[in-house]
């Protein structure tokens, strides 16, 4: 569940509410109780960065797969093919 930040207008009080995404902005400030909340714009709590998150990424350029792939010995296609002559 992600995590909203929210201010009030009238107090400027604020304070951050654990709410599932079908829930209902809050509207009531709880320290005024007046209707002023608004849901404020805040950043990402975590950023992927960097190679790995990927299927296709790997760590090293030993631990690539060959130029085959996951093809099998005897496989018909253009690309084994042409490694097997070779």
């Amino acid at each position: 569940m992600p995590i909203y930040e929210y201010k009030c207008s009238a107090c400027g009080h604020q304070f951050e509410e654990l709410q599932k995404f079908s829930d209902a902005p809050l509207v009531e400030c709880p320290v005024c109780h007046k209707p002023a909340l608004k849901k404020q714009i805040t950043e990402a709590g975590f950023v992927l960065k960097g190679t790995g998150w990927y299927q296709t990424d790997f760590k090293n350029e030993g631990s690539k797969p060959s130029s085959s792939g996951s093809h099998t010995a005897g496989c018909s296609c253009k690309a084994c093919s042409a490694n097997s002559k070779n």
